[in-house]
Protein backbone atom coordinates (compact mmCIF):
# COMPACT_ATOMS: atom_id res chain seq x y z
CA UNK A 1 0.00 0.00 0.00
CA UNK A 2 1.07 3.81 -0.87
CA UNK A 3 1.44 5.28 2.43
CA UNK A 4 0.13 9.11 2.92
CA UNK A 5 3.77 10.01 3.76
CA UNK A 6 7.11 9.93 2.01
CA UNK A 7 8.91 10.03 5.16
CA UNK A 8 8.72 7.30 8.25
CA UNK A 9 5.94 8.09 10.98
CA UNK A 10 4.80 5.67 13.85
CA UNK A 11 1.45 6.00 13.03
CA UNK A 12 -1.30 7.69 12.68
CA UNK A 13 -2.26 10.33 10.76
CA UNK A 14 -0.31 12.84 8.45
CA UNK A 15 1.43 15.42 9.83
CA UNK A 16 -0.06 18.63 9.53
CA UNK A 17 2.56 19.84 6.46
CA UNK A 18 1.52 16.96 4.64
CA UNK A 19 -1.86 16.73 4.27
CA UNK A 20 -3.47 14.37 1.68
CA UNK A 21 -5.51 16.49 -1.13
CA UNK A 22 -9.33 16.20 -0.42
CA UNK A 23 -10.06 16.10 -3.76
CA UNK A 24 -8.20 12.39 -4.05
CA UNK A 25 -10.07 10.26 -1.58
CA UNK A 26 -9.85 6.50 -2.74
CA UNK A 27 -12.63 5.20 -1.31
CA UNK A 28 -10.79 1.36 -1.93
CA UNK A 29 -8.16 2.50 1.20
CA UNK A 30 -10.47 3.20 4.59
CA UNK A 31 -7.18 4.13 6.06
CA UNK A 32 -5.76 6.85 3.38
CA UNK A 33 -9.70 7.96 2.93
CA UNK A 34 -10.22 8.07 6.37
CA UNK A 35 -6.70 10.38 6.70
CA UNK A 36 -7.98 12.82 4.05
CA UNK A 37 -11.36 13.04 5.25
CA UNK A 38 -10.47 13.97 8.73
CA UNK A 39 -8.66 17.12 7.67
CA UNK A 40 -12.23 18.21 5.71
CA UNK A 41 -13.54 21.87 7.38
CA UNK A 42 -16.72 20.03 8.46
CA UNK A 43 -14.45 17.91 10.45
CA UNK A 44 -12.47 19.84 11.95
CA UNK A 45 -15.40 22.55 12.99
CA UNK A 46 -17.37 19.19 14.29
CA UNK A 47 -14.90 17.85 16.49
CA UNK A 48 -13.84 21.75 17.70
CA UNK A 49 -17.13 21.76 18.86
CA UNK A 50 -17.47 18.75 20.95
CA UNK A 51 -14.27 19.54 22.30
CA UNK A 52 -15.71 22.62 23.99
CA UNK A 53 -19.06 20.80 24.43
CA UNK A 54 -17.97 17.52 25.45
CA UNK A 55 -14.73 17.78 27.37
CA UNK A 56 -15.03 19.98 30.49
CA UNK A 57 -17.82 17.95 31.55
CA UNK A 58 -16.03 14.79 31.29
CA UNK A 59 -12.56 15.94 32.78
CA UNK A 60 -15.40 17.16 35.45
CA UNK A 61 -16.24 13.68 35.59
CA UNK A 62 -12.90 12.60 36.05
CA UNK A 63 -11.96 15.17 38.77
CA UNK A 64 -14.50 14.06 40.82
CA UNK A 65 -14.00 10.07 40.19
CA UNK A 66 -10.20 10.07 41.05
CA UNK A 67 -10.90 12.84 44.12
CA UNK A 68 -13.36 9.68 45.45
CA UNK A 69 -10.85 7.21 44.74
CA UNK A 70 -8.00 8.30 46.31
CA UNK A 71 -9.11 10.59 49.12
CA UNK A 72 -8.35 7.89 51.74
CA UNK A 73 -4.86 8.96 51.70
CA UNK A 74 -6.04 12.33 53.99
CA UNK A 75 -8.28 10.34 55.80
CA UNK A 76 -5.18 7.40 56.94
CA UNK A 77 -4.61 8.62 60.23
CA UNK A 78 -8.14 9.28 60.94
CA UNK A 79 -9.45 6.21 60.18
CA UNK A 80 -6.31 4.17 61.96
CA UNK A 81 -8.20 6.19 65.24
CA UNK A 82 -11.56 5.59 65.15
CA UNK A 83 -12.00 2.69 62.78
CA UNK A 84 -8.88 0.68 64.20
CA UNK A 85 -7.50 0.52 60.72
CA UNK A 86 -3.39 -0.39 60.43
CA UNK A 87 -1.20 0.53 57.94
CA UNK A 88 -1.37 -3.07 56.33
CA UNK A 89 -5.20 -3.03 56.53
CA UNK A 90 -5.30 0.63 54.92
CA UNK A 91 -2.54 -0.58 51.96
CA UNK A 92 -5.05 -3.78 51.24
CA UNK A 93 -8.33 -1.84 51.29
CA UNK A 94 -7.00 0.74 48.93
CA UNK A 95 -5.82 -1.60 46.80
CA UNK A 96 -9.31 -3.71 47.14
CA UNK A 97 -11.17 -0.90 45.03
CA UNK A 98 -9.16 -2.22 41.74
CA UNK A 99 -10.36 -5.74 42.77
CA UNK A 100 -13.95 -5.05 41.91
CA UNK A 101 -12.80 -2.29 39.00
CA UNK A 102 -11.53 -5.03 37.36
CA UNK A 103 -13.92 -7.16 37.38
CA UNK A 104 -16.55 -5.12 36.14
CA UNK A 105 -14.67 -3.19 33.30
CA UNK A 106 -15.64 -5.67 30.49
CA UNK A 107 -19.34 -6.26 31.76
CA UNK A 108 -19.91 -2.12 31.84
CA UNK A 109 -18.27 -0.99 28.86
CA UNK A 110 -20.48 -3.39 26.52
CA UNK A 111 -23.19 -2.38 27.94
CA UNK A 112 -22.61 1.31 27.76
CA UNK A 113 -21.67 -0.11 24.12
CA UNK A 114 -25.41 -0.84 23.91
CA UNK A 115 -27.23 1.58 25.77
CA UNK A 116 -25.69 4.97 24.92
CA UNK A 117 -23.09 7.20 27.30
CA UNK A 118 -25.51 9.70 28.66
CA UNK A 119 -27.58 7.32 31.12
CA UNK A 120 -24.81 4.84 31.49
CA UNK A 121 -22.28 7.31 32.76
CA UNK A 122 -24.91 9.10 34.84
CA UNK A 123 -25.57 5.63 36.53
CA UNK A 124 -22.03 4.84 36.91
CA UNK A 125 -21.69 8.50 38.87
CA UNK A 126 -24.49 8.19 41.65
CA UNK A 127 -24.34 5.15 42.45
CA UNK A 128 -20.04 5.57 42.92
CA UNK A 129 -20.91 8.85 44.84
CA UNK A 130 -23.60 7.20 47.43
CA UNK A 131 -21.17 4.40 48.24
CA UNK A 132 -18.39 7.26 48.72
CA UNK A 133 -20.17 8.75 51.20
CA UNK A 134 -20.76 5.57 52.87
CA UNK A 135 -17.50 6.00 54.06
CA UNK A 136 -18.00 8.27 56.57
CA UNK A 137 -19.59 5.39 58.53
CA UNK A 138 -16.91 3.18 58.50
CA UNK A 139 -16.90 1.35 61.86
CA UNK A 140 -13.74 -1.20 61.06
CA UNK A 141 -11.36 -2.90 58.73
CA UNK A 142 -14.20 -5.17 57.23
CA UNK A 143 -16.38 -2.36 56.58
CA UNK A 144 -13.80 -0.38 54.68
CA UNK A 145 -12.63 -3.27 53.04
CA UNK A 146 -16.46 -3.90 51.43
CA UNK A 147 -16.58 -0.35 50.97
CA UNK A 148 -13.37 -0.25 48.80
CA UNK A 149 -14.64 -3.16 46.74
CA UNK A 150 -18.49 -1.94 46.49
CA UNK A 151 -16.71 1.81 45.03
CA UNK A 152 -14.97 -0.41 42.48
CA UNK A 153 -17.53 -1.74 41.39
CA UNK A 154 -20.14 1.10 41.07
CA UNK A 155 -17.36 2.93 39.18
CA UNK A 156 -16.20 0.41 37.16
CA UNK A 157 -16.46 1.21 33.11
CA UNK A 158 -15.87 5.04 33.94
CA UNK A 159 -12.68 5.65 32.95
CA UNK A 160 -12.43 2.74 29.65
CA UNK A 161 -15.94 4.23 28.60
CA UNK A 162 -15.07 7.22 28.59
CA UNK A 163 -11.86 6.06 26.58
CA UNK A 164 -14.32 5.07 24.09
CA UNK A 165 -16.76 7.57 23.67
CA UNK A 166 -14.10 9.37 22.71
CA UNK A 167 -13.60 7.53 19.72
CA UNK A 168 -17.64 7.88 18.76
CA UNK A 169 -16.24 11.68 18.64
CA UNK A 170 -12.69 12.16 17.64
CA UNK A 171 -10.82 10.95 14.91
CA UNK A 172 -7.16 9.43 15.62
CA UNK A 173 -5.23 12.17 14.18
CA UNK A 174 -7.08 14.95 17.32
CA UNK A 175 -7.57 12.05 19.76
CA UNK A 176 -4.40 11.96 21.48
CA UNK A 177 -4.50 15.92 22.32
CA UNK A 178 -9.14 15.08 22.95
CA UNK A 179 -7.62 12.49 25.39
CA UNK A 180 -4.89 14.68 26.91
CA UNK A 181 -7.56 17.47 28.04
CA UNK A 182 -9.66 14.50 29.49
CA UNK A 183 -6.73 13.30 31.30
CA UNK A 184 -6.15 17.26 32.83
CA UNK A 185 -8.82 15.52 35.71
CA UNK A 186 -6.00 13.98 37.18
CA UNK A 187 -3.48 16.59 38.00
CA UNK A 188 -6.66 19.53 38.27
CA UNK A 189 -8.26 16.58 40.58
CA UNK A 190 -5.06 16.67 43.18
CA UNK A 191 -4.76 20.42 42.53
CA UNK A 192 -8.15 20.81 43.78
CA UNK A 193 -9.25 17.70 45.88
CA UNK A 194 -5.93 17.61 47.80
CA UNK A 195 -6.31 21.87 49.70
CA UNK A 196 -10.66 20.48 49.70
CA UNK A 197 -9.63 17.43 51.14
CA UNK A 198 -7.05 18.65 53.83
CA UNK A 199 -9.47 21.73 54.45
CA UNK A 200 -12.54 19.36 54.90
CA UNK A 201 -10.36 17.21 57.36
CA UNK A 202 -10.32 20.73 59.60
CA UNK A 203 -13.96 21.03 60.21
CA UNK A 204 -13.27 18.35 62.58
CA UNK A 205 -16.04 18.54 64.88
CA UNK A 206 -18.35 20.84 63.26
CA UNK A 207 -21.97 19.12 63.61
CA UNK A 208 -20.77 16.28 66.00
CA UNK A 209 -18.83 14.88 62.92
CA UNK A 210 -15.38 14.19 62.56
CA UNK A 211 -13.27 15.99 59.69
CA UNK A 212 -13.06 13.16 57.67
CA UNK A 213 -16.38 12.40 57.85
CA UNK A 214 -17.17 15.56 56.19
CA UNK A 215 -14.90 14.91 53.34
CA UNK A 216 -15.88 11.67 52.69
CA UNK A 217 -20.00 13.20 52.56
CA UNK A 218 -19.33 16.19 50.72
CA UNK A 219 -16.75 14.84 48.13
CA UNK A 220 -19.31 11.41 47.40
CA UNK A 221 -22.60 13.95 47.00
CA UNK A 222 -20.37 16.09 44.42
CA UNK A 223 -20.31 13.00 42.33
CA UNK A 224 -24.33 12.05 42.73
CA UNK A 225 -24.99 15.64 41.58
CA UNK A 226 -22.65 15.45 38.95
CA UNK A 227 -24.15 12.04 37.80
CA UNK A 228 -27.67 13.94 37.86
CA UNK A 229 -26.24 16.20 35.22
CA UNK A 230 -24.83 13.69 32.64
CA UNK A 231 -28.04 13.19 31.59
CA UNK A 232 -28.63 16.73 30.46
CA UNK A 233 -24.78 17.00 29.22
CA UNK A 234 -23.71 13.91 27.39
CA UNK A 235 -24.79 13.34 23.82
CA UNK A 236 -24.43 9.82 22.72
CA UNK A 237 -23.03 9.70 19.44
CA UNK A 238 -22.48 12.48 16.75
CA UNK A 239 -25.71 11.39 14.70
CA UNK A 240 -27.80 12.98 17.49
CA UNK A 241 -26.19 16.19 18.19
CA UNK A 242 -28.33 18.71 17.44
CA UNK A 243 -25.54 21.37 18.30
CA UNK A 244 -23.93 20.12 14.77
CA UNK A 245 -25.22 20.82 11.83
CA UNK A 246 -26.19 18.22 9.50
CA UNK A 247 -23.02 18.31 7.35
CA UNK A 248 -20.69 18.42 10.36
CA UNK A 249 -22.82 15.17 11.16
CA UNK A 250 -22.42 13.60 8.22
CA UNK A 251 -18.77 14.17 7.81
CA UNK A 252 -17.76 13.53 11.17
CA UNK A 253 -19.58 10.28 11.15
CA UNK A 254 -17.97 9.28 7.41
CA UNK A 255 -14.13 9.61 9.31
CA UNK A 256 -14.96 7.65 11.52
CA UNK A 257 -16.93 4.73 9.73
CA UNK A 258 -13.65 4.99 7.15
CA UNK A 259 -11.22 4.56 10.70
CA UNK A 260 -12.87 1.25 11.34
CA UNK A 261 -12.81 -0.30 8.38
CA UNK A 262 -9.33 0.10 8.29
CA UNK A 263 -8.87 -1.23 11.25
CA UNK A 264 -10.80 -4.59 10.08
CA UNK A 265 -8.19 -4.58 7.61
CA UNK A 266 -5.77 -5.63 10.19
CA UNK A 267 -8.35 -7.40 12.77
CA UNK A 268 -11.70 -7.81 12.48
CA UNK A 269 -12.33 -9.22 16.05
CA UNK A 270 -15.85 -10.20 18.14
CA UNK A 271 -15.99 -8.76 21.96
CA UNK A 272 -14.67 -12.12 23.07
CA UNK A 273 -11.66 -12.59 20.84
CA UNK A 274 -10.02 -9.25 21.72
CA UNK A 275 -10.55 -10.39 25.59
CA UNK A 276 -8.50 -13.62 24.27
CA UNK A 277 -6.15 -11.70 21.83
CA UNK A 278 -2.03 -11.79 22.84
CA UNK A 279 -1.79 -8.03 21.97
CA UNK A 280 -4.31 -6.67 24.18
CA UNK A 281 -2.76 -8.48 26.62
CA UNK A 282 0.44 -6.63 25.92
CA UNK A 283 -1.64 -3.68 26.16
CA UNK A 284 -2.79 -4.65 29.18
CA UNK A 285 0.34 -5.61 30.41
CA UNK A 286 1.66 -1.84 29.63
CA UNK A 287 -1.17 -0.03 31.71
CA UNK A 288 -0.57 -2.21 35.24
CA UNK A 289 3.16 -0.82 35.08
CA UNK A 290 1.51 2.86 34.59
CA UNK A 291 -0.91 2.40 37.27
CA UNK A 292 2.02 0.69 39.91
CA UNK A 293 3.62 4.17 39.23
CA UNK A 294 0.04 6.49 39.83
CA UNK A 295 -1.26 4.49 42.56
CA UNK A 296 1.85 3.89 44.25
CA UNK A 297 2.69 7.43 44.62
CA UNK A 298 -1.03 8.81 45.25
CA UNK A 299 -2.20 6.98 48.35
CA UNK A 300 1.34 7.70 50.03
CA UNK A 301 1.96 11.79 48.65
CA UNK A 302 0.19 13.23 51.46
CA UNK A 303 2.17 11.10 54.06
CA UNK A 304 5.25 11.61 52.03
CA UNK A 305 4.90 15.54 51.59
CA UNK A 306 4.19 15.40 55.28
CA UNK A 307 7.29 13.82 56.07
CA UNK A 308 9.55 15.76 53.63
CA UNK A 309 8.08 19.19 55.31
CA UNK A 310 7.90 18.17 58.77
CA UNK A 311 4.14 18.86 59.13
CA UNK A 312 1.17 17.46 59.70
CA UNK A 313 -1.57 16.26 57.28
CA UNK A 314 -3.87 18.85 56.71
CA UNK A 315 -4.45 22.38 54.50
CA UNK A 316 -1.26 23.46 54.00
CA UNK A 317 0.23 20.12 53.09
CA UNK A 318 -2.82 19.68 51.04
CA UNK A 319 -1.03 22.34 49.07
CA UNK A 320 2.01 21.54 48.71
CA UNK A 321 0.58 17.98 47.58
CA UNK A 322 -0.85 19.83 44.85
CA UNK A 323 2.41 21.22 43.30
CA UNK A 324 3.54 17.99 41.15
CA UNK A 325 0.33 18.02 40.02
CA UNK A 326 0.33 21.33 38.92
CA UNK A 327 3.92 20.87 36.97
CA UNK A 328 1.89 18.08 35.19
CA UNK A 329 -0.86 19.74 34.14
CA UNK A 330 1.13 22.33 32.56
CA UNK A 331 2.97 20.10 30.90
CA UNK A 332 0.38 17.74 30.22
CA UNK A 333 -1.37 20.61 27.79
CA UNK A 334 1.29 20.83 25.26
CA UNK A 335 2.45 16.45 25.33
CA UNK A 336 -0.58 15.60 23.80
CA UNK A 337 -0.04 18.73 20.91
CA UNK A 338 3.02 17.29 20.23
CA UNK A 339 2.17 13.62 19.81
CA UNK A 340 -0.47 14.42 17.47
CA UNK A 341 1.04 16.99 15.16
CA UNK A 342 4.23 14.36 14.81
CA UNK A 343 2.48 10.98 14.99
CA UNK A 344 4.90 10.17 18.07
CA UNK A 345 2.83 8.33 20.28
CA UNK A 346 5.06 5.07 21.14
CA UNK A 347 8.14 7.34 21.36
CA UNK A 348 6.87 10.26 23.37
CA UNK A 349 5.30 8.07 25.81
CA UNK A 350 8.60 6.02 26.46
CA UNK A 351 10.22 9.00 26.97
CA UNK A 352 7.40 10.00 29.68
CA UNK A 353 7.71 6.71 31.38
CA UNK A 354 11.47 7.05 31.56
CA UNK A 355 11.27 10.67 33.67
CA UNK A 356 8.32 8.83 35.61
CA UNK A 357 11.39 6.05 36.47
CA UNK A 358 13.95 8.88 36.88
CA UNK A 359 11.56 11.25 39.16
CA UNK A 360 10.70 8.07 41.57
CA UNK A 361 13.95 6.67 42.28
CA UNK A 362 15.08 10.09 42.67
CA UNK A 363 12.67 11.24 45.26
CA UNK A 364 14.15 8.02 47.32
CA UNK A 365 17.34 9.61 48.33
CA UNK A 366 16.97 13.38 47.96
CA UNK A 367 16.44 14.78 50.99
CA UNK A 368 16.54 18.16 50.87
CA UNK A 369 12.62 19.16 50.76
CA UNK A 370 12.91 21.64 47.21
CA UNK A 371 15.14 18.58 45.33
CA UNK A 372 12.70 16.02 46.92
CA UNK A 373 9.69 18.21 45.58
CA UNK A 374 11.46 18.38 42.21
CA UNK A 375 11.87 14.92 41.93
CA UNK A 376 8.01 14.32 42.81
CA UNK A 377 6.86 16.53 39.89
CA UNK A 378 8.86 14.92 37.76
CA UNK A 379 7.08 11.30 38.78
CA UNK A 380 4.00 13.13 38.00
CA UNK A 381 4.81 14.92 34.69
CA UNK A 382 5.93 11.63 33.46
CA UNK A 383 2.65 9.26 34.30
CA UNK A 384 0.42 11.73 33.52
CA UNK A 385 1.52 12.46 30.27
CA UNK A 386 2.14 9.18 28.96
CA UNK A 387 -1.22 7.54 29.57
CA UNK A 388 -3.37 9.78 27.09
CA UNK A 389 -0.59 9.10 24.38
CA UNK A 390 -0.31 5.32 25.54
CA UNK A 391 -4.55 5.11 24.90
CA UNK A 392 -4.08 6.45 21.07
CA UNK A 393 -2.16 2.96 20.47
CA UNK A 394 -4.87 0.32 21.37
CA UNK A 395 -7.76 2.45 20.31
CA UNK A 396 -6.01 2.73 16.85
CA UNK A 397 -6.13 -1.22 16.56
CA UNK A 398 -9.61 -2.10 17.81
CA UNK A 399 -13.39 -1.18 16.46
CA UNK A 400 -16.73 -1.44 17.76
CA UNK A 401 -17.68 -4.09 20.67
CA UNK A 402 -13.68 -5.24 20.25
CA UNK A 403 -13.07 -1.88 21.28
CA UNK A 404 -15.72 -1.89 23.77
CA UNK A 405 -14.37 -4.93 25.33
CA UNK A 406 -10.64 -4.55 24.84
CA UNK A 407 -10.75 -1.37 26.39
CA UNK A 408 -12.13 -2.48 29.28
CA UNK A 409 -9.98 -5.35 29.96
CA UNK A 410 -6.80 -3.00 29.35
CA UNK A 411 -8.24 -0.89 31.98
CA UNK A 412 -9.52 -3.18 34.61
CA UNK A 413 -6.49 -5.76 34.24
CA UNK A 414 -4.18 -2.24 34.28
CA UNK A 415 -5.89 -1.05 36.95
CA UNK A 416 -5.00 -4.12 39.09
CA UNK A 417 -1.85 -1.79 39.59
CA UNK A 418 -3.42 0.13 42.25
CA UNK A 419 -3.95 -3.53 44.32
CA UNK A 420 -0.37 -3.85 43.92
CA UNK A 421 0.93 -0.45 44.28
CA UNK A 422 0.59 0.13 47.57
CA UNK A 423 0.64 -3.52 49.04
CA UNK A 424 4.01 -3.82 47.41
CA UNK A 425 5.04 -0.45 48.52
CA UNK A 426 4.20 -1.43 52.26
CA UNK A 427 5.67 -5.06 51.89
CA UNK A 428 8.79 -3.49 50.88
CA UNK A 429 9.18 -1.15 53.77
CA UNK A 430 8.50 -3.57 56.28
CA UNK A 431 10.95 -5.93 54.85
CA UNK A 432 14.20 -3.58 54.52
CA UNK A 433 12.56 -0.84 56.94
CA UNK A 434 13.00 1.61 54.62
CA UNK A 435 10.31 4.32 52.88
CA UNK A 436 13.28 4.86 50.03
CA UNK A 437 13.03 0.40 49.12
CA UNK A 438 9.41 1.41 48.59
CA UNK A 439 9.78 4.05 45.93
CA UNK A 440 12.71 2.46 44.47
CA UNK A 441 10.85 -0.61 43.51
CA UNK A 442 7.65 1.42 42.43
CA UNK A 443 10.21 3.27 40.27
CA UNK A 444 10.93 0.01 38.42
CA UNK A 445 7.33 -0.28 37.00
CA UNK A 446 7.66 2.82 34.60
CA UNK A 447 10.57 1.73 33.59
CA UNK A 448 9.32 -1.65 32.55
CA UNK A 449 6.43 0.09 30.94
CA UNK A 450 8.99 2.44 28.56
CA UNK A 451 10.34 -0.85 26.97
CA UNK A 452 7.40 -2.95 26.61
CA UNK A 453 5.75 0.67 24.73
CA UNK A 454 8.93 0.35 22.65
CA UNK A 455 8.27 -3.18 21.63
CA UNK A 456 4.85 -1.84 20.18
CA UNK A 457 7.32 -1.19 17.25
CA UNK A 458 6.82 -4.71 16.18
CA UNK A 459 2.89 -4.55 16.08
CA UNK A 460 2.85 -1.62 13.57
CA UNK A 461 5.12 -3.64 11.68
CA UNK A 462 2.88 -6.79 11.18
CA UNK A 463 -0.34 -4.17 10.76
CA UNK A 464 1.51 -2.45 7.52
CA UNK A 465 1.84 -5.68 6.27
CA UNK A 466 -1.18 -6.86 6.94
CA UNK A 467 -2.73 -3.75 5.15
CA UNK A 468 -0.69 -4.58 2.02
CA UNK A 469 -2.16 -7.91 2.00
CA UNK A 470 1.12 -10.22 2.96
CA UNK A 471 0.58 -13.07 4.47
CA UNK A 472 2.19 -11.82 8.05
CA UNK A 473 0.22 -13.63 10.54
CA UNK A 474 -1.97 -11.29 12.54
CA UNK A 475 -1.02 -11.38 16.26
Amino acid sequence: MTTTSSRHRESGPADADQRPSAGHVSAADPVTRAEQLAFSPAVESATRKARWRLLPFLMLMFVIAFIDRSNIGFAEDSLEVHAGLGTAAYAFGAGLFFIGYAVFEVPSNLIMHRVGARWWMARIMVTWGIVAALFMVTTGPVMFYVLRFLLGVAEAGFFPGVILYLTYWFPRRTRGQATALFYLGLPIANIVGSPLSGALLELDGALGLHGFQWMFLIEGLLAVLVGVAAVFVLTDRPSRARWLTETERTSLEDVLAAEAAGKQQVAKLSWWQSLLTPRVLYFALIYLTIQVAVYGLTFFLPAQVASITGREVGFLVGLLVAIPWLCALVVNLFVGRWADRRAAYRSTATLMLVLSGIGLAASAFLSEPVLAMAALCLAAIGFVSAQPIFWNIPTGYLSGAAMAAGVGLINGLGNLGGFIAPNLRSWMVTAFDSQAAGLVMLAAAPFLGALLVAGTALFERRDRAARAGSDAPTP
